[in-house]
């Protein structure tokens, strides 16, 4: 099967390169990049490549991929989202929860629970929908 993408190393990358993996420092992530760019600049074929790398053959074409069209920076470093989460609780939320949970428990119950604490907050309008795991990370984070 012919490569869509090849990777042809200069002389100057492939000797930063393979600095990087003989320091041993850095993300495991970022050495394991490194090892595969400098086999696949080689020739080796992907299966070769994913049994000495001990990686998917998905791994070797993303890394591929990324080297030809992005850099060899680019390609070393995993991909952040291009959309990243936005916190459903806010700093005014999180004051109303804290409150919540310090106060009294409803009636009938000897303390609160994440998903009472959870509806709490619904019932009251501070969120349109909350789940009990975003009320713990919430609560994780400041205790």
């Amino acid at each position: 099967m012919e490569k869509k993408y090849i990777v042809t190393l200069t002389d100057s990358e492939r000797a930063d390169l393979r600095k990087l993996i003989s320091s041993g420092k850095g993300a495991a992530r970022r050495l394991t990049h490194a090892r595969v760019l400098l086999k696949a600049d080689q020739g080796l074929p992907d299966q070769l490549i994913a049994a000495d790398v001990e990686v998917g053959h998905a791994t070797i074409e993303r890394v591929r991929r990324r080297f030809v069209e992005e850099g060899l920076e680019v390609s070393l470093d995993p991909r952040r989202p291009d959309n990243p989460r936005e916190h459903k609780i806010d700093g005014e939320v999180e004051a109303h929860l804290i409150a919540l949970a310090c106060g009294a428990p409803p009636k009938g119950r000897a303390h609160w629970t994440l998903r009472l604490l959870a509806g709490k907050l619904v019932e009251l309008e501070y969120l349109p929908a909350v789940s009990h795991e975003t009320v713990r990370q919430a609560l994780k984070q400041t205790s």
